[in-house]
């Protein structure tokens, strides 16, 4: 069953992106300080992050509580880009938007196609540029201007100095926006004892949170004393209304009241999963039900499908081997044929065997008759684009769907149902364990690049459940 072309709407939000010339510059810190410090405010707050991203909105939400989600222009096209930032900015106050690496760059380093500032026109959002100062001074001008200028709209409307001392700071804004036209909406002091450290793929433990609002607690402290918190919240608020169009997605007809119910894996050890993927699922008629491949030991009762998320199963590889009625109670209703989608972490848990963090290999579910083993670098990092060898799972040959892969392990066998090209260049490759009733891989499928593949999915689940 097919919706309804959806209406035309629009809605004013208050938006702002932050962005910088490069990574390294300090703009996840700064918005971090930021999220935190708007939400001491009282507001409610959504946040985004560019690109192919579920750590840092997974961060924002479980350490600061904002509402937060990724934003990608390669994964879809401008008209569902608008519709999911609305829905997903709904009875919020303001929506913060954190940039990846430099603010021009896209695929292939080679294009702006993907890039922080398409996701900045394409959703009409004021820009605030945080420049680290570190070793310069009057030559950030030089850098602003470059930015300013290299487009012809920019979308940059105010700018942030990072690692700046606040005497220079005090004779440079004057300066800079005399000269560039830019509002500068102040600075960040060197704050040596306040970092966000590098971690296993962005790991956050329980025990960890704590800690971690403490410090962003302090930061958020500082920055009410050298941002222009309200300047900025001004810029947001001179955001004209955005416009979008409800998406026409199909949906699964009522069966007598039955839902067709879908098991996801969340624990510690699966937790990589895009939510607005989850959310497409139940708004074609799926009901969701969550258990812990760690803590549970069978799979839920009356289910007619699986989603085995990303994560960190090899950082949980003793205590999910030791599971065994879970394996067990997931490998028999494989080879009974439930529906199932496993994306890298979920894939690897698949296996006969993975080799957990401290090299041992353990014994698995055992549906992906392989071992899955680390290696010392990043394999195929990065966007994809899938196209179905053969009919499975997401639909008939031919079938494409954008993803991305991001995963140091790799596996005896890797499979060949999909074919995966990277968007520029001529790098592609056979991957994905596929047949009717699977898909096990390591690519991170963004739903709503092909919701087809995603009902096809459904389709597939509501046939297991009324057999």
């Amino acid at each position: 069953m097919k919706a309804q072309e959806g209406r035309t709407l629009s809605r004013r939000i208050p938006r702002i992106l932050l962005a910088a010339p490069a990574s390294g510059s300090g703009k996840t810190l700064i918005t971090c300080g930021i999220l935190q410090a708007l939400v001491n405010r009282g507001m409610k707050v959504a946040s985004f992050k560019c690109g192919p991203d579920y750590i840092d909105p997974m961060f924002h939400g479980r350490v600061i509580g904002t509402r937060s989600r990724n934003i990608d222009t390669f994964f879809t096209d401008a008209e569902t880009t608008r519709a999911l930032f609305a829905k997903n900015t709904a009875d919020c106050d303001v929506a913060v938007a954190e940039g990846v690496m430099g603010y021009y760059d896209g695929l292939g380093g080679v294009s702006t196609e993907g890039s922080t500032y398409e996701v900045a026109r394409t959703l009409e959002m004021p820009t605030a540029l945080i420049v680290n100062c570190r070793g310069a001074s009057l030559s950030v001008g030089a850098v602003i201007r470059g930015f300013l200028e290299y487009r012809e709209d920019s979308r940059i409307r105010g700018v942030i100095l990072n690692q700046i001392s606040p005497m220079i700071y005090g004779q440079l804004k004057p300066l800079l926006e005399r000269e560039l036209g830019v509002r500068v909406l102040g600075y960040v002091p060197k704050l040596e004892e306040l970092t966000l450290e590098s971690r296993h793929l962005g790991l956050v433990l329980p025990g960890e949170i704590d800690a971690l609002r403490e410090k962003l607690g302090h930061l958020a402290a500082v920055l009410e004393e050298t941002l222009d918190l309200d300047g900025l919240l001004e810029l947001a608020g001179e955001s004209g209304p955005l416009a979008w169009r409800e998406p026409s997605l199909p949906a699964l007809a009522p069966q007598g009241g039955k839902p067709v119910r879908i098991a996801v894996a969340r624990d510690d050890a699966f937790c990589f999963t895009y939510l607005d993927n989850l959310e497409l699922l139940e708004r074609m008629g799926a009901e969701l039900v969550y258990f812990s491949p760690l803590r549970d030991r069978e799979l839920p009762e009356g289910i007619s499908g699986l989603i085995l998320s990303g994560g960190y199963p090899e950082l949980h590889g003793e205590a999910l081997s030791a599971n065994g009625s879970m394996r067990r109670s997931i490998r028999e209703a494989l080879e009974g044929g439930l529906p199932c989608i496993a994306e890298c972490g979920g894939f690897l848990y698949l296996h006969r065997e993975l080799e957990d963090q401290g090299g041992v290999f353990r014994p698995m579910v055992g549906a992906v008759p392989a071992r899955a083993f680390r290696t010392d670098r990043l394999g195929r990092f990065g966007y994809i684009t899938l196209t179905a060898r053969e009919d499975q799972l997401l639909g008939a040959a031919g079938t494409q769907i954008r993803g991305h892969e991001f995963h140091y392990w790799d596996s005896e066998r890797c499979g060949e149902s999909f074919h995966a090209k990277k968007p520029v260049g001529k790098r592609e490759w056979d991957c994905v364990v596929g047949n009717a009733s699977l898909y096990a891989g390591f690519p991170h499928l963004f739903f709503w690049s092909n919701p087809q593949a995603a009902f096809a999915y459904l389709k597939k689940c509501e046939e297991y459940g009324s057999c």
